[in-house]
């Protein structure tokens, strides 16, 4: 009786009818039985990787791909002679490898700049080279690029509390410091009205920014630098202003001596002050 009581069970919605109803099926297990990964598969090589060029013969049943070495090819190491020295170069050219210089200590003028290691024309003109290693691109324009220890005539534009405005013939004007004149301090500061010439020295010229001037040279004298007074100035190319300076002295000045006395003031941008005596 509990037997049937346990796997039955009997409804009856009328007398004369009885109805046997089964019970549900038993729900499916909750865990599912997760096989393991099977291990990758193994490549076995008939002929090992060898830097040599003799192996041993593949088996008939292996497939073998031609060996290649890896190599890594280098250039040369290109260290050029200077054979520009005062010869006509053009942006572009490659003028000298600062690998092979690295105990010297290198000066580079207008015209040139530096890219990384290899030192390269910026405008053309002519290389020119002085002792102990200093070179630069000799070029004539009108336009003056202003670059470090040029002497350079400059005209005063305006006066400010901390320096003066000067005219170079450069891209910019340029600053000169009130106190960039030798002996002067706060109480004695010089005072030029605009129009005034000065002969000044770069001792500052970054692209891009007004170049600084100073009225002394690197031992802070003096010299010959300073306001210029009387004469006749007159403006030339850069080109010529380095001709009239070069050495030996210019023909036309030489042949000029000869006639009358003089002296003149020649600024590397392109301006030139004469005063006959």
């Amino acid at each position: 009786m509990q037997y049937l009581l346990d796997c039955y069970i009997w409804y009856t919605p009328s007398p004369f009818r009885p109805t046997l109803i089964q019970p549900p099926p038993p729900p499916p297990p909750l865990i599912a039985a997760v096989s393991a990964p099977s291990p990758p598969p193994t490549v076995k090589l008939s002929t090992p990787l060898t830097n040599s060029s003799s192996s041993l013969p593949p088996s008939p049943q292996s497939h073998t791909l031609p060996h290649t070495p890896l190599t890594m090819q280098q250039k040369p190491n290109e260290t050029p002679h200077i054979t520009l020295i005062d010869q006509l170069v053009v942006p572009g050219d490659f003028v000298l490898d600062l690998t092979t210089r690295t105990n010297q200590t290198i000066k580079l003028g207008g015209g040139l700049r530096q890219d990384g290691d290899v030192i390269s024309v910026g405008r053309a003109g002519h290389l020119r080279f002085s002792k102990p290693n200093k070179y630069w691109v000799e070029s004539s324009q009108k336009r003056y690029l202003p670059c470090v220890q040029d002497h350079v005539l400059g005209i005063v534009v305006d006066c400010r509390a901390d320096n003066f405005l000067v005219d170079i013939k450069g891209p910019t004007l340029a600053f000169l410091p009130v106190l960039a004149f030798e002996g002067v301090i706060r109480r004695n500061i010089p005072r030029f009205e605009s129009g005034t010439l000065l002969y000044a020295r770069v001792v500052k010229a970054i692209p891009g920014m007004n170049p600084e001037l100073s009225c002394m040279d690197a031992n802070g004298k003096a010299v010959e630098f300073g306001p210029l007074k009387g004469g006749f100035m007159i403006e030339t190319s850069t080109g010529l202003s380095r001709k009239l300076l070069s050495s030996p002295p210019c023909p036309v000045l030489v042949d000029l001596g000869k006639k009358l006395s003089f002296e003149i003031a020649v600024g590397l941008n392109g301006r030139v002050l004469i005063t006959i005596k």
